[in-house]
Protein backbone atom coordinates (compact mmCIF):
# COMPACT_ATOMS: atom_id res chain seq x y z
CA UNK A 1 0.00 0.00 0.00
CA UNK A 2 1.18 3.53 -0.80
CA UNK A 3 -0.19 7.01 0.52
CA UNK A 4 -3.08 6.43 -2.22
CA UNK A 5 -4.09 3.41 -0.82
CA UNK A 6 -3.84 4.84 2.47
CA UNK A 7 -6.01 7.98 1.27
CA UNK A 8 -8.42 5.16 0.18
CA UNK A 9 -9.04 3.43 3.62
CA UNK A 10 -9.24 6.58 5.68
CA UNK A 11 -11.74 8.78 3.99
CA UNK A 12 -13.86 5.13 3.97
CA UNK A 13 -13.43 5.04 7.73
CA UNK A 14 -14.06 8.52 8.13
CA UNK A 15 -17.71 8.42 6.10
CA UNK A 16 -18.64 5.68 7.88
CA UNK A 17 -18.01 7.25 11.48
CA UNK A 18 -19.91 10.66 9.80
CA UNK A 19 -23.12 8.50 8.89
CA UNK A 20 -22.93 6.76 12.47
CA UNK A 21 -23.25 10.75 13.66
CA UNK A 22 -25.84 11.54 10.90
CA UNK A 23 -28.15 8.43 11.98
CA UNK A 24 -27.84 9.75 15.59
CA UNK A 25 -30.51 12.32 14.79
CA UNK A 26 -33.11 9.36 13.92
CA UNK A 27 -32.48 7.52 17.25
CA UNK A 28 -34.74 8.90 19.63
CA UNK A 29 -35.47 5.50 21.81
CA UNK A 30 -34.80 1.90 21.57
CA UNK A 31 -37.10 0.68 18.57
CA UNK A 32 -35.54 3.01 16.83
CA UNK A 33 -31.92 1.74 17.66
CA UNK A 34 -32.57 -1.53 17.63
CA UNK A 35 -35.24 -2.05 14.50
CA UNK A 36 -35.30 1.29 12.98
CA UNK A 37 -38.95 2.08 13.92
CA UNK A 38 -40.14 0.12 11.47
CA UNK A 39 -39.41 2.89 9.43
CA UNK A 40 -36.79 1.45 6.88
CA UNK A 41 -37.55 0.74 2.90
CA UNK A 42 -37.71 -2.50 1.82
CA UNK A 43 -34.93 -2.18 -0.52
CA UNK A 44 -32.76 -0.65 2.28
CA UNK A 45 -33.75 -3.66 4.12
CA UNK A 46 -32.77 -6.21 1.60
CA UNK A 47 -29.51 -4.76 1.13
CA UNK A 48 -28.80 -4.44 4.65
CA UNK A 49 -29.69 -7.99 4.79
CA UNK A 50 -27.42 -9.29 2.31
CA UNK A 51 -24.59 -7.12 2.87
CA UNK A 52 -24.65 -8.20 6.87
CA UNK A 53 -24.36 -11.39 5.71
CA UNK A 54 -20.85 -11.01 4.46
CA UNK A 55 -17.60 -10.33 6.48
CA UNK A 56 -13.92 -10.53 4.96
CA UNK A 57 -13.81 -14.78 5.84
CA UNK A 58 -15.37 -14.64 2.48
CA UNK A 59 -11.81 -13.57 0.74
CA UNK A 60 -10.00 -15.42 3.68
CA UNK A 61 -10.74 -18.83 4.51
CA UNK A 62 -13.70 -19.31 1.30
CA UNK A 63 -11.05 -18.01 -1.01
CA UNK A 64 -8.82 -20.70 0.11
CA UNK A 65 -12.02 -23.26 -0.70
CA UNK A 66 -11.77 -21.39 -4.36
CA UNK A 67 -8.25 -22.14 -4.57
CA UNK A 68 -8.28 -25.54 -3.57
CA UNK A 69 -11.81 -27.19 -5.04
CA UNK A 70 -12.98 -24.21 -7.51
CA UNK A 71 -17.10 -24.10 -7.73
CA UNK A 72 -17.46 -25.65 -4.90
CA UNK A 73 -16.80 -22.73 -2.96
CA UNK A 74 -20.26 -20.97 -4.46
CA UNK A 75 -22.15 -24.31 -4.47
CA UNK A 76 -21.98 -25.30 -1.33
CA UNK A 77 -21.43 -21.82 -0.02
CA UNK A 78 -23.90 -18.45 -1.78
CA UNK A 79 -26.08 -20.78 -3.09
CA UNK A 80 -28.05 -22.33 0.06
CA UNK A 81 -28.09 -19.25 1.47
CA UNK A 82 -29.64 -17.84 -1.79
CA UNK A 83 -32.02 -20.97 -1.49
CA UNK A 84 -33.15 -21.05 1.65
CA UNK A 85 -33.34 -16.85 2.15
CA UNK A 86 -35.77 -17.35 -1.16
CA UNK A 87 -37.66 -20.40 1.08
CA UNK A 88 -37.97 -17.99 4.46
CA UNK A 89 -38.97 -14.92 2.28
CA UNK A 90 -42.34 -16.27 2.46
CA UNK A 91 -41.79 -18.74 5.25
CA UNK A 92 -40.40 -16.65 8.29
CA UNK A 93 -39.69 -12.83 7.03
CA UNK A 94 -43.06 -11.85 7.37
CA UNK A 95 -43.97 -13.64 10.97
CA UNK A 96 -41.15 -12.07 11.94
CA UNK A 97 -41.91 -8.32 11.00
CA UNK A 98 -44.95 -9.39 12.96
CA UNK A 99 -42.96 -9.64 16.09
CA UNK A 100 -42.62 -5.45 16.20
CA UNK A 101 -45.80 -4.91 14.41
CA UNK A 102 -48.38 -6.77 16.04
CA UNK A 103 -46.60 -7.69 19.27
CA UNK A 104 -44.44 -5.00 19.93
CA UNK A 105 -40.76 -5.89 20.52
CA UNK A 106 -37.72 -4.87 19.76
CA UNK A 107 -35.65 -8.02 20.26
CA UNK A 108 -35.87 -11.28 18.13
CA UNK A 109 -36.16 -12.87 21.27
CA UNK A 110 -38.14 -11.10 22.84
CA UNK A 111 -41.63 -12.72 22.18
CA UNK A 112 -40.05 -16.06 23.39
CA UNK A 113 -40.76 -15.77 27.27
CA UNK A 114 -44.76 -16.09 26.00
CA UNK A 115 -44.20 -18.45 23.35
CA UNK A 116 -42.57 -20.77 25.86
CA UNK A 117 -41.51 -19.64 29.09
CA UNK A 118 -38.83 -17.89 30.76
CA UNK A 119 -36.41 -20.78 31.14
CA UNK A 120 -36.51 -21.04 27.57
CA UNK A 121 -36.02 -17.51 26.77
CA UNK A 122 -32.51 -17.32 28.39
CA UNK A 123 -31.12 -20.32 27.71
CA UNK A 124 -31.87 -19.17 23.80
CA UNK A 125 -30.67 -15.99 24.85
CA UNK A 126 -27.51 -15.97 26.48
CA UNK A 127 -25.94 -19.65 24.63
CA UNK A 128 -26.72 -17.21 21.50
CA UNK A 129 -24.36 -14.25 22.66
CA UNK A 130 -21.77 -16.02 23.41
CA UNK A 131 -21.94 -18.27 20.00
CA UNK A 132 -21.74 -14.51 18.43
CA UNK A 133 -18.78 -13.69 20.56
CA UNK A 134 -17.12 -16.79 18.63
CA UNK A 135 -18.58 -16.04 15.45
CA UNK A 136 -17.61 -12.17 15.24
CA UNK A 137 -14.59 -12.80 16.77
CA UNK A 138 -13.59 -15.34 13.57
CA UNK A 139 -14.48 -12.05 11.30
CA UNK A 140 -12.51 -9.74 13.50
CA UNK A 141 -9.27 -12.26 12.76
CA UNK A 142 -10.18 -12.49 8.93
CA UNK A 143 -9.92 -8.90 8.50
CA UNK A 144 -6.82 -8.61 10.68
CA UNK A 145 -5.33 -11.28 8.45
CA UNK A 146 -6.03 -9.46 5.37
CA UNK A 147 -4.92 -6.27 6.50
CA UNK A 148 -1.49 -7.62 7.82
CA UNK A 149 -0.99 -9.15 4.39
CA UNK A 150 -1.38 -5.67 2.84
CA UNK A 151 0.07 -3.63 6.05
CA UNK A 152 2.71 -5.34 7.84
CA UNK A 153 0.18 -4.51 11.20
CA UNK A 154 -0.30 -7.41 13.68
CA UNK A 155 -3.67 -9.40 14.02
CA UNK A 156 -3.85 -8.16 17.47
CA UNK A 157 -3.80 -3.93 15.77
CA UNK A 158 -6.21 -4.86 13.38
CA UNK A 159 -8.23 -6.33 15.31
CA UNK A 160 -8.42 -2.97 17.49
CA UNK A 161 -8.55 -0.42 14.60
CA UNK A 162 -11.69 -2.27 12.94
CA UNK A 163 -13.03 -3.11 15.83
CA UNK A 164 -12.62 1.08 17.52
CA UNK A 165 -14.06 2.22 14.35
CA UNK A 166 -16.78 -0.16 14.15
CA UNK A 167 -18.08 0.43 17.78
CA UNK A 168 -18.24 4.44 16.47
CA UNK A 169 -20.70 4.32 14.17
CA UNK A 170 -23.02 1.00 14.79
CA UNK A 171 -23.46 2.42 18.69
CA UNK A 172 -23.90 6.16 17.64
CA UNK A 173 -26.42 5.46 15.44
CA UNK A 174 -28.12 1.92 15.73
CA UNK A 175 -29.62 0.01 13.24
CA UNK A 176 -29.87 3.23 10.54
CA UNK A 177 -26.30 3.51 11.16
CA UNK A 178 -25.53 -0.15 9.94
CA UNK A 179 -27.86 -0.16 7.16
CA UNK A 180 -27.03 3.52 5.83
CA UNK A 181 -23.35 2.18 5.98
CA UNK A 182 -24.02 -1.04 4.66
CA UNK A 183 -25.46 0.31 1.84
CA UNK A 184 -22.48 2.38 0.82
CA UNK A 185 -20.41 -0.82 1.84
CA UNK A 186 -22.98 -2.84 -1.40
CA UNK A 187 -21.57 0.38 -3.54
CA UNK A 188 -18.04 -0.15 -2.68
CA UNK A 189 -18.13 -3.84 -2.81
CA UNK A 190 -20.02 -3.65 -6.34
CA UNK A 191 -17.11 -1.11 -7.69
CA UNK A 192 -14.16 -3.67 -6.22
CA UNK A 193 -15.34 -6.66 -7.38
CA UNK A 194 -16.26 -5.46 -11.09
CA UNK A 195 -12.33 -4.26 -10.72
CA UNK A 196 -10.80 -7.42 -9.64
CA UNK A 197 -12.89 -9.19 -12.34
CA UNK A 198 -11.69 -7.41 -14.85
CA UNK A 199 -8.17 -7.29 -13.84
CA UNK A 200 -7.95 -10.68 -13.49
CA UNK A 201 -10.11 -11.63 -16.96
CA UNK A 202 -7.24 -8.86 -18.73
CA UNK A 203 -3.93 -10.79 -16.60
CA UNK A 204 -5.80 -14.38 -17.99
CA UNK A 205 -6.09 -12.66 -21.35
CA UNK A 206 -2.05 -11.50 -21.05
CA UNK A 207 -1.64 -15.06 -20.65
CA UNK A 208 -3.26 -16.52 -23.78
CA UNK A 209 -5.79 -17.77 -21.03
CA UNK A 210 -9.46 -17.13 -22.93
CA UNK A 211 -12.52 -16.65 -20.33
CA UNK A 212 -13.90 -20.01 -21.43
CA UNK A 213 -10.33 -21.91 -21.96
CA UNK A 214 -9.61 -21.39 -18.27
CA UNK A 215 -11.12 -24.71 -17.07
CA UNK A 216 -9.08 -26.41 -19.68
CA UNK A 217 -5.60 -25.67 -17.40
CA UNK A 218 -3.93 -28.06 -15.44
CA UNK A 219 -3.83 -26.10 -12.83
CA UNK A 220 -7.64 -25.91 -12.42
CA UNK A 221 -8.13 -29.57 -13.08
CA UNK A 222 -11.48 -30.81 -11.14
CA UNK A 223 -11.95 -26.86 -10.05
CA UNK A 224 -15.37 -27.08 -12.10
CA UNK A 225 -16.85 -30.15 -10.29
CA UNK A 226 -19.62 -28.79 -7.81
CA UNK A 227 -19.30 -31.34 -5.08
CA UNK A 228 -15.64 -32.25 -3.59
CA UNK A 229 -14.00 -34.26 -1.20
CA UNK A 230 -15.43 -32.92 2.29
CA UNK A 231 -18.22 -30.79 0.05
CA UNK A 232 -20.01 -33.22 -0.98
CA UNK A 233 -24.02 -33.79 -1.23
CA UNK A 234 -24.41 -34.60 2.97
CA UNK A 235 -22.56 -31.20 3.49
CA UNK A 236 -24.54 -29.63 0.90
CA UNK A 237 -28.42 -30.28 1.99
CA UNK A 238 -27.00 -30.17 6.02
CA UNK A 239 -25.82 -26.70 4.75
CA UNK A 240 -29.10 -25.64 2.85
CA UNK A 241 -30.76 -26.40 6.31
CA UNK A 242 -28.66 -24.53 8.33
CA UNK A 243 -28.91 -21.64 6.33
CA UNK A 244 -32.80 -21.49 5.97
CA UNK A 245 -32.79 -21.09 9.88
CA UNK A 246 -29.50 -18.85 10.17
CA UNK A 247 -30.45 -15.83 7.72
CA UNK A 248 -34.03 -16.16 8.23
CA UNK A 249 -33.37 -14.86 11.59
CA UNK A 250 -31.56 -17.72 13.52
CA UNK A 251 -28.51 -15.51 14.05
CA UNK A 252 -30.57 -12.42 15.24
CA UNK A 253 -28.97 -9.41 12.89
CA UNK A 254 -31.40 -11.13 9.70
CA UNK A 255 -34.47 -10.86 11.95
CA UNK A 256 -33.98 -7.20 12.93
CA UNK A 257 -33.60 -6.54 8.97
CA UNK A 258 -37.16 -8.18 8.56
CA UNK A 259 -38.59 -6.20 11.71
CA UNK A 260 -37.34 -3.40 10.53
CA UNK A 261 -39.54 -2.66 7.37
CA UNK A 262 -43.27 -1.14 8.09
CA UNK A 263 -45.35 -4.34 6.86
CA UNK A 264 -44.98 -7.96 6.70
CA UNK A 265 -45.55 -7.43 2.87
CA UNK A 266 -42.62 -5.71 2.72
CA UNK A 267 -40.20 -7.72 4.62
CA UNK A 268 -40.75 -10.15 1.88
CA UNK A 269 -40.06 -7.96 -0.60
CA UNK A 270 -36.52 -7.71 1.07
CA UNK A 271 -35.92 -11.27 1.54
CA UNK A 272 -36.62 -11.84 -2.10
CA UNK A 273 -34.11 -9.06 -3.27
CA UNK A 274 -31.68 -10.62 -0.51
CA UNK A 275 -31.93 -13.98 -2.07
CA UNK A 276 -31.46 -12.78 -5.62
CA UNK A 277 -28.55 -11.07 -4.31
CA UNK A 278 -26.66 -13.81 -2.93
CA UNK A 279 -27.79 -15.85 -6.13
CA UNK A 280 -26.41 -13.22 -8.69
CA UNK A 281 -23.06 -11.14 -6.82
CA UNK A 282 -21.38 -13.89 -5.15
CA UNK A 283 -20.16 -15.48 -8.78
CA UNK A 284 -18.42 -11.98 -9.93
CA UNK A 285 -16.78 -12.24 -6.25
CA UNK A 286 -15.89 -15.72 -6.83
CA UNK A 287 -14.49 -15.89 -10.44
CA UNK A 288 -11.55 -14.06 -9.51
CA UNK A 289 -11.00 -16.85 -6.80
CA UNK A 290 -11.57 -19.97 -8.83
CA UNK A 291 -8.55 -18.39 -11.14
CA UNK A 292 -6.18 -17.95 -8.29
CA UNK A 293 -4.25 -21.03 -9.19
CA UNK A 294 -3.65 -19.66 -12.33
CA UNK A 295 -1.94 -16.23 -10.95
CA UNK A 296 -0.76 -17.11 -7.58
CA UNK A 297 0.95 -19.64 -5.71
CA UNK A 298 -0.67 -19.38 -2.16
CA UNK A 299 2.13 -18.92 1.33
CA UNK A 300 -0.50 -21.32 3.56
CA UNK A 301 -1.47 -24.71 2.92
CA UNK A 302 -5.42 -23.84 2.99
CA UNK A 303 -4.71 -21.08 0.79
CA UNK A 304 -6.53 -18.29 2.32
CA UNK A 305 -4.11 -15.50 1.46
CA UNK A 306 -4.63 -16.33 -2.57
CA UNK A 307 -7.41 -13.20 -3.14
CA UNK A 308 -4.60 -10.94 -0.96
CA UNK A 309 -1.66 -11.82 -2.91
CA UNK A 310 -3.56 -11.51 -6.13
CA UNK A 311 -5.18 -8.20 -5.41
CA UNK A 312 -2.01 -7.07 -4.41
CA UNK A 313 -0.11 -8.29 -8.44
CA UNK A 314 -3.36 -7.11 -9.99
CA UNK A 315 -4.36 -3.93 -8.88
CA UNK A 316 -3.16 -0.44 -9.68
CA UNK A 317 -2.75 2.38 -6.08
CA UNK A 318 -5.87 3.35 -5.66
CA UNK A 319 -7.67 0.49 -6.80
CA UNK A 320 -6.05 -1.48 -4.32
CA UNK A 321 -7.11 0.76 -1.64
CA UNK A 322 -10.62 0.18 -3.06
CA UNK A 323 -10.69 -3.72 -2.45
CA UNK A 324 -9.28 -3.36 0.87
CA UNK A 325 -12.14 -1.23 1.49
CA UNK A 326 -13.72 -3.53 0.21
CA UNK A 327 -12.51 -6.07 2.71
CA UNK A 328 -13.25 -4.09 5.58
CA UNK A 329 -16.96 -3.37 4.32
CA UNK A 330 -17.94 -6.99 4.18
CA UNK A 331 -16.59 -7.58 7.81
CA UNK A 332 -17.54 -4.37 9.24
CA UNK A 333 -20.83 -4.50 7.82
CA UNK A 334 -21.97 -7.91 9.93
CA UNK A 335 -19.88 -7.23 12.96
CA UNK A 336 -21.91 -3.86 13.30
CA UNK A 337 -25.38 -6.08 12.56
CA UNK A 338 -24.28 -8.74 14.70
CA UNK A 339 -23.35 -5.90 17.98
CA UNK A 340 -26.86 -4.39 17.59
CA UNK A 341 -28.90 -8.02 17.66
CA UNK A 342 -27.18 -8.78 20.86
CA UNK A 343 -27.31 -5.60 22.29
CA UNK A 344 -30.98 -5.78 21.93
CA UNK A 345 -31.09 -9.44 23.61
CA UNK A 346 -29.26 -8.20 26.20
CA UNK A 347 -30.72 -5.12 27.40
CA UNK A 348 -34.39 -6.50 26.73
CA UNK A 349 -34.65 -9.69 27.39
CA UNK A 350 -31.84 -10.98 29.86
CA UNK A 351 -31.10 -7.56 31.62
CA UNK A 352 -34.07 -7.04 32.88
CA UNK A 353 -34.42 -10.62 34.43
CA UNK A 354 -31.09 -10.62 36.27
CA UNK A 355 -31.09 -6.79 37.57
CA UNK A 356 -34.43 -5.40 39.03
CA UNK A 357 -33.02 -2.08 38.23
CA UNK A 358 -33.09 -2.71 34.37
CA UNK A 359 -37.35 -2.91 34.66
CA UNK A 360 -37.35 0.14 35.21
CA UNK A 361 -35.37 1.80 32.70
CA UNK A 362 -37.38 4.87 30.92
CA UNK A 363 -36.89 5.69 27.16
CA UNK A 364 -33.05 7.30 28.22
CA UNK A 365 -31.92 4.86 29.97
CA UNK A 366 -32.69 1.86 27.46
CA UNK A 367 -30.82 3.79 24.81
CA UNK A 368 -27.38 4.21 26.97
CA UNK A 369 -28.14 0.82 28.17
CA UNK A 370 -28.22 -0.04 24.27
CA UNK A 371 -24.96 1.73 23.47
CA UNK A 372 -23.18 0.96 27.03
CA UNK A 373 -23.80 -2.95 25.86
CA UNK A 374 -23.14 -2.80 22.34
CA UNK A 375 -19.52 -1.87 22.78
CA UNK A 376 -19.12 -4.54 25.53
CA UNK A 377 -20.27 -7.16 23.19
CA UNK A 378 -17.88 -5.80 20.24
CA UNK A 379 -14.84 -5.53 23.22
CA UNK A 380 -15.57 -9.34 24.10
CA UNK A 381 -15.36 -10.31 20.19
CA UNK A 382 -12.49 -8.81 19.59
CA UNK A 383 -10.87 -10.07 22.58
CA UNK A 384 -11.78 -13.62 21.38
CA UNK A 385 -10.72 -12.85 17.99
CA UNK A 386 -6.97 -12.45 19.33
CA UNK A 387 -7.97 -16.92 20.36
CA UNK A 388 -7.91 -17.65 16.82
CA UNK A 389 -5.74 -20.00 15.27
CA UNK A 390 -5.02 -21.22 18.80
CA UNK A 391 -5.54 -25.04 19.88
CA UNK A 392 -9.36 -24.23 20.87
CA UNK A 393 -10.61 -22.57 17.97
CA UNK A 394 -7.87 -23.75 15.39
CA UNK A 395 -8.28 -21.67 12.09
CA UNK A 396 -11.01 -18.72 11.01
CA UNK A 397 -12.71 -21.39 8.93
CA UNK A 398 -13.16 -24.10 10.88
CA UNK A 399 -14.27 -21.34 13.86
CA UNK A 400 -17.03 -20.38 10.81
CA UNK A 401 -17.75 -23.72 9.91
CA UNK A 402 -17.37 -26.24 12.77
CA UNK A 403 -18.57 -24.00 15.51
CA UNK A 404 -21.15 -21.20 13.93
CA UNK A 405 -22.93 -23.82 11.65
CA UNK A 406 -22.53 -26.57 14.25
CA UNK A 407 -24.18 -25.15 17.47
CA UNK A 408 -26.45 -22.43 15.15
CA UNK A 409 -29.42 -25.18 14.73
CA UNK A 410 -29.80 -26.18 17.82
CA UNK A 411 -30.40 -22.75 19.28
CA UNK A 412 -32.12 -21.37 16.12
CA UNK A 413 -35.03 -23.95 16.00
CA UNK A 414 -36.57 -23.34 18.97
CA UNK A 415 -36.77 -19.11 17.96
CA UNK A 416 -37.71 -20.02 14.30
CA UNK A 417 -40.04 -23.04 14.16
CA UNK A 418 -42.12 -21.59 17.09
CA UNK A 419 -43.33 -19.07 14.63
CA UNK A 420 -45.55 -21.78 12.87
CA UNK A 421 -48.68 -22.87 13.42
CA UNK A 422 -47.20 -26.60 12.22
CA UNK A 423 -45.68 -26.54 15.60
CA UNK A 424 -47.65 -24.94 17.70
CA UNK A 425 -47.85 -27.89 20.07
CA UNK A 426 -44.22 -28.02 21.27
CA UNK A 427 -43.28 -25.93 24.08
CA UNK A 428 -40.97 -25.58 26.96
CA UNK A 429 -40.01 -29.01 27.24
CA UNK A 430 -39.40 -29.54 23.58
CA UNK A 431 -37.62 -26.44 23.24
CA UNK A 432 -35.42 -26.57 25.80
CA UNK A 433 -34.58 -30.65 25.62
CA UNK A 434 -34.11 -30.17 21.50
CA UNK A 435 -31.71 -26.99 22.17
CA UNK A 436 -30.01 -28.96 25.39
CA UNK A 437 -29.21 -32.16 23.40
CA UNK A 438 -28.81 -30.29 20.00
CA UNK A 439 -25.31 -29.14 22.05
CA UNK A 440 -24.62 -32.31 23.68
CA UNK A 441 -24.34 -33.78 20.10
CA UNK A 442 -22.14 -31.44 18.62
CA UNK A 443 -19.77 -31.64 21.71
CA UNK A 444 -19.93 -35.36 21.11
CA UNK A 445 -19.27 -35.24 17.46
CA UNK A 446 -16.96 -32.99 17.36
CA UNK A 447 -14.66 -33.94 20.16
CA UNK A 448 -15.07 -37.73 21.87
CA UNK A 449 -16.36 -39.47 19.26
CA UNK A 450 -14.02 -37.35 16.69
CA UNK A 451 -11.58 -38.53 18.85
CA UNK A 452 -11.63 -42.25 18.71
CA UNK A 453 -13.20 -42.44 14.90
CA UNK A 454 -10.03 -43.28 12.76
CA UNK A 455 -9.38 -40.07 10.38
CA UNK A 456 -12.05 -38.13 12.55
CA UNK A 457 -15.68 -37.89 11.70
CA UNK A 458 -16.47 -35.99 8.83
CA UNK A 459 -17.32 -32.35 8.34
CA UNK A 460 -20.92 -33.25 7.16
CA UNK A 461 -21.83 -35.29 9.99
CA UNK A 462 -20.05 -32.37 12.81
CA UNK A 463 -22.47 -29.99 11.09
CA UNK A 464 -25.46 -31.61 10.41
CA UNK A 465 -25.66 -33.69 13.62
CA UNK A 466 -26.74 -31.30 16.09
CA UNK A 467 -29.21 -29.89 13.93
CA UNK A 468 -30.96 -33.30 13.17
CA UNK A 469 -31.04 -34.25 16.98
CA UNK A 470 -32.54 -30.54 17.60
CA UNK A 471 -35.51 -31.03 14.83
CA UNK A 472 -35.89 -34.28 15.92
CA UNK A 473 -36.46 -34.01 19.74
CA UNK A 474 -38.73 -30.14 19.27
CA UNK A 475 -40.95 -32.49 16.81
CA UNK A 476 -41.20 -35.60 18.24
CA UNK A 477 -41.78 -34.31 22.20
CA UNK A 478 -43.85 -31.60 20.72
CA UNK A 479 -46.44 -34.39 19.71
CA UNK A 480 -45.86 -36.96 22.62
CA UNK A 481 -46.17 -34.00 25.56
CA UNK A 482 -48.45 -31.22 23.80
CA UNK A 483 -48.10 -27.82 26.12
CA UNK A 484 -50.73 -25.70 23.04
CA UNK A 485 -51.89 -23.38 25.87
CA UNK A 486 -54.30 -20.90 25.05
CA UNK A 487 -51.79 -18.14 25.55
CA UNK A 488 -49.61 -19.41 23.62
CA UNK A 489 -52.02 -20.29 20.83
CA UNK A 490 -52.80 -16.87 20.69
CA UNK A 491 -49.37 -15.71 20.52
CA UNK A 492 -48.93 -18.21 17.47
CA UNK A 493 -52.32 -16.48 15.99
CA UNK A 494 -50.89 -13.04 16.48
CA UNK A 495 -47.84 -13.67 14.23
CA UNK A 496 -49.50 -15.46 11.54
CA UNK A 497 -52.46 -13.28 10.64
CA UNK A 498 -52.39 -9.49 10.06
CA UNK A 499 -54.46 -6.80 11.15
CA UNK A 500 -57.26 -6.82 14.05
CA UNK A 501 -60.09 -8.45 11.80
CA UNK A 502 -61.61 -11.40 11.63
CA UNK A 503 -58.44 -13.67 10.61
CA UNK A 504 -56.85 -11.79 14.18
CA UNK A 505 -59.67 -11.41 16.65
CA UNK A 506 -58.47 -14.89 17.99
CA UNK A 507 -55.99 -13.72 19.00
CA UNK A 508 -56.99 -10.37 19.95
CA UNK A 509 -55.86 -10.44 23.62
CA UNK A 510 -53.00 -11.79 24.43
CA UNK A 511 -52.79 -12.77 28.45
CA UNK A 512 -49.85 -11.59 30.27
CA UNK A 513 -46.85 -13.18 30.50
CA UNK A 514 -46.93 -16.01 33.65
CA UNK A 515 -43.23 -15.97 34.12
CA UNK A 516 -42.11 -13.47 36.14
CA UNK A 517 -38.91 -11.63 38.13
CA UNK A 518 -39.45 -10.91 41.36
CA UNK A 519 -42.78 -10.43 40.94
CA UNK A 520 -42.72 -8.32 37.96
CA UNK A 521 -44.14 -9.28 34.50
CA UNK A 522 -41.47 -9.85 32.37
CA UNK A 523 -42.27 -7.90 29.48
CA UNK A 524 -44.56 -5.50 30.84
CA UNK A 525 -42.97 -2.47 29.67
CA UNK A 526 -42.89 -2.83 26.25
CA UNK A 527 -43.09 -6.52 25.39
CA UNK A 528 -45.68 -8.68 24.25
Amino acid sequence: MNGLDWAVLIGYFGVMVAIGVWSHKRVDDVSDFFTAGGKMPWWLSGISHHMSGYSAVMFTGYAGIAYTYGVTSFITWSFPIALGIAIGSKLFAPRINRLRSRLHVASPLEYLKNRYDLKTQQALAWSGMLLKIVDVGAKWAAIATLLSVFTGLSLNQGILITGAITAVYCTIGGLWADALTELGQFVIQLLAGVAMFVAVVLKLNDKGIGFLDAWDQPALEGHDKPLVAQYGTVFLLAFLFIKLFEYNGGMLNQAQRYMATATPKEAERSARLSAVLWLVWPVVLFFPMWMSPLLVTSNKPDGSDSYALMTEQLLPHGLLGLVIVGFFSHTMAMCSSDANAIASVFTRDCAPVIWSRARAWNQRSGLIAARVTTVVFLGLSMAAATQVNSPAFKDIITVVIKWVAGLMGPMAIPMMLGLLRPFRRSGPTAALTSWAMGLLAFWLVNYPINWNVDGGVPLQYQVSIPLAVSLVLYVLIGFLKPEDTPERLAIIERINTDGDGDAGSAAAAVPEPRDTAEGTPIGSSGGV
